[in-house]
């Protein structure tokens, strides 16, 4: 298993975490049997955004006495009121569902307090300036959650809530497919038909954003709807027309800027297994590319996408590393510091290009690699 460090959260996850979704309705014994194998293999994260109290508390007992090794990412504004899941913002429910989780789960704590679903404007607004961000840091200076996170499928509400510096965690919809899609505020959006009718092309400049604003900030992602809602993985359903693995989609996360761990939904130990497999996977079978390439609808040229075939360079330069740091310094109209250091660490700089151009041909999406290369020389000195 791969580790990372979730932002400034400093929280140490595991690449490959877990939803909540595939549990719902399972057995203690089955919710036992699931947990034992990931832990065994080196999972230790969750996603917690459903309050079903039989399946909070299924976890909670699976866990044990192993809760303090593994991290919880509980949600602060879901509720169960007549037998189902609600979304609040009224002032009054919140520490009583809040206290609920913890009870049901069995924990004093959680490690990640996430603000849930946040996909307006207006509703965020309410959000900061009211008594749930209130609510959320007093949790965190109470030492009951470690963190504030905050989910959303907007990029446009992300990229507000990451520039108020006033969460440390962001949960966010990243795929392929609905990094094409400009904003909404309508979740619906992303999945409609329609919107993938006509030509696309390129990552959208605000999804782009939002992910080198977070690796900037210091605000660690952890990904939703890797698979959206498995239509990337049948044919017949994908917008592209091709399916991807479940490997490939999770590569294709796992390598944007920002992105620390993937709340992959498993309703089996099977599919724990599938989403597993990327820890061992080969270079040729994480390669989504593949699967992307000569589309007449969809394309990508000319955009670094950070898969790594332009190596290996003559000079020794990472290409793509040196990309996204210079992207990086795009988004933020400067190198801010930490930004320069990463990048002086690098064993060989931009300015190292011999401009042999054997990278070139490589590139699945016709990047300029050359001249990307004397841009972010120009940039950093070096």
């Amino acid at each position: 298993m791969e580790y990372r460090i979730m932002g400034r959260s400093g929280l140490r996850v595991s690449a490959i975490g877990m939803g909540c979704e595939g549990f719902i309705d399972k057995s203690e014994e089955e919710t036992r049997r699931i947990f034992d194998y990931a832990i065994d293999h080196g999972v230790n994260f969750m996603d917690l955004y459903s309050p079903n109290p039989a399946m909070r508390q299924a976890v909670g007992r699976a866990l044990g006495e192993r809760r303090n090794e593994f991290i919880l990412q509980g949600h602060l504004c879901t509720v169960w009121e007549d037998g189902q899941y609600l979304r609040t913002r009224e002032p009054e429910k919140l520490a009583p569902a809040f206290e609920q989780q913890l009870r049901e789960l069995g924990t004093d704590y959680l490690d990640v307090g996430m603000i849930h679903y946040v996909d307006a404007m207006d509703d965020l607004k309410e959000v900061m300036e009211g008594p749930v961000m209130a609510f959320a840091r007093r949790l965190k200076a109470e030492g009951r959650i470690r963190c504030i996170g905050m989910s959303s499928h907007n990029p446009q509400v992300a990229i507000e809530a990451v520039k108020s510096d006033l969460i440390d965690v962001l949960m966010f919809s990243i795929n392929p497919c609905y990094d094409m899609q400009p904003a909404s505020e309508d979740v619906e959006e992303l999945w409609a038909e329609k919107n993938y009718a006509h030509a696309l092309q390129n990552i959208d400049p605000q999804r782009e954003r939002l992910y080198e604003l977070c690796e900037q900030r210091g605000v660690g992602i952890n990904v939703m709807k890797v698979y959206g809602g498995g239509d990337l993985l049948s044919e017949k359903n994908s917008p592209f027309g091709r399916a991807f693995t479940t490997v490939q989609c999770l590569e294709y996360a796992l390598s944007r800027p920002g992105v620390a761990s993937i709340m992959t939904g498993i309703r089996s130990q099977e599919e724990l297994q599938q989403a597993l497999a990327w820890c061992n996977a080969t270079a040729e079978e994480r390669d989504y590319t593949q699967v992307m390439q000569g589309m007449t609808l969809f394309s990508w040229k000319g955009h670094c996408m950070y898969c790594g075939h332009c190596a290996p360079c003559s000079a020794g330069i990472d290409i793509a590393m040196v990309n996204k740091l210079y992207n990086l310094t795009e988004a933020e109209g400067m190198v801010p510091e930490t930004v320069r250091e990463h990048y002086k660490a690098l064993n060989v700089h931009a300015s190292d290009c011999i401009g042999c151009g054997l990278c070139e041909p490589r590139c699945p999406f016709g990047v300029e690699i050359i001249q990307s290369m004397e841009k972010a020389a120009g940039r950093f000195g070096y």
